[in-house]
């Protein structure tokens, strides 16, 4: 299945086609993650990542997520993510 979702990264409406997460190159301020989320669920990155520092001051479960995401979430242009690139060699 083929997503088709508009998506405001960094102030710019742009139109995305994706079927798998992927963290983009592009309108990323640390690894891409919450760009990469935000263009998998429709919304406005800022949404992500106010949702990520939120969840700070809830036991800080969003950093660990974050980083597991960074890890699994494989980046735009790459077949696998860095885990598997380490685990797989």
């Amino acid at each position: 299945m083929v997503r088709s979702a508009a998506v405001v990264d960094d102030g710019v409406m742009t139109q995305h086609n994706q079927s798998r997460l992927v963290r983009p190159r592009s309108g990323r301020m640390v690894a891409g993650v919450a760009a990469a989320i935000a263009r998998q669920l429709g919304v406005d990155v800022t949404l992500v990542r106010l949702a990520f520092v939120v969840s700070l001051f809830f036991g800080g479960l969003g950093v660990l997520v974050y980083l597991a995401a960074w890890l699994l979430i494989p980046e735009e242009g790459q077949e696998r993510s860095t885990a598997e690139r380490i685990v797989g060699g």
